[in-house]
């Protein structure tokens, strides 16, 4: 089993659609793994599983040990780590931290948040052996600086700043970017003037690439769906039916019956 790397991603530029999933642990990137393109170890985690109201609380320790548990289960997929608000907020603190990434995980490659302010950064770590998957539009980290969290390349200084943005981070070496809650007309001038593949997040279809996280595609985070989530699979209904019915099985005896005990 050949295992994808960044250049596999790359040559995928405009031939075949890129598919992204995000994965917190063994388990599910064991199951993941060898059907979709990339896993990412989002920094999502902290809502989805930590409970929180964002992104922005979760440490560079924490980011290492569910991006070790992911590799755990993986074989071929490509697998990108979150670099979590604040872990590179200039190139030495950002060149630490993504070398404690690599060290003690075996993540193909970090992603980071921001544009042409952080094209410096992402040129020290690609100098230095660091893979980098770039991402613009709607930074989840920015949520609390820009009052919420907005959709980008609404007018046509938006979609210009974020054409600059794609170059810049493509002339620093990112191997492709992500596009979160671009306008879909936006997404697609953005996608035809680079050579790097996009992968998109509520940006419409012509992005080179999608991304979904796994907790909402399949239907276990339903306090609320976003409107670029397709639900696969009601998961969470799925597994509350089944601890009932678990639950009535101990509570009337029928559980454990002879064929479950030594």
């Amino acid at each position: 089993m050949k295992k994808i790397n960044i250049n596999s991603i790359k040559r995928l530029k405009s031939k075949e659609k890129i598919s992204m999933i995000t994965a917190y642990d063994a388990l599910m990137a064991k199951i993941f793994d060898d059907i979709v393109d990339i896993i990412l170890v989002g920094d999502s985690l902290s809502m989805s599983f930590g409970g929180d109201n964002d992104t922005l609380g979760i440490s560079i320790d924490e980011m290492i040990y569910h991006t070790k548990a992911v590799c755990k289960g993986v074989k071929k997929t490509l697998v990108v780590c979150d670099m979590p608000f604040g872990s590179y907020l200039d190139k030495n603190e950002a060149l630490k931290n993504a070398s404690k990434i690599y060290k003690q995980t075996k993540a193909d490659a970090v992603k980071l948040e921001g544009g042409v302010e952080k094209a410096d950064i992402v040129k020290e770590l690609c100098q230095n052996s660091i893979a980098v998957m770039g991402h613009i539009g709607l930074k989840p980290q920015f949520v609390r600086a820009e009052g919420g969290y907005k959709v980008k390349g609404k007018n046509e200084e938006e979609v210009k700043k974020l054409i600059k943005d794609a170059k810049a981070l493509e002339e620093a070496g990112v191997f492709c970017i992500v596009l979160e809650g671009v306008k879909a007309d936006a997404a697609k001038k953005i996608t035809d003037s680079i050579s790097i593949p996009t992968i998109g997040i509520g940006s419409g279809k012509n992005t080179d690439g999608q991304v979904l996280v796994w907790s909402d595609m399949l239907g276990f985070f339903d306090e609320f769906k976003p409107k670029f989530v397709k639900r696969y699979l009601n998961g969470a209904e799925l597994v509350r039916n089944s601890v009932k019915e678990y639950v009535k099985d101990v509570k009337d005896g029928r559980f454990p019956s002879e064929e479950y005990w030594y």
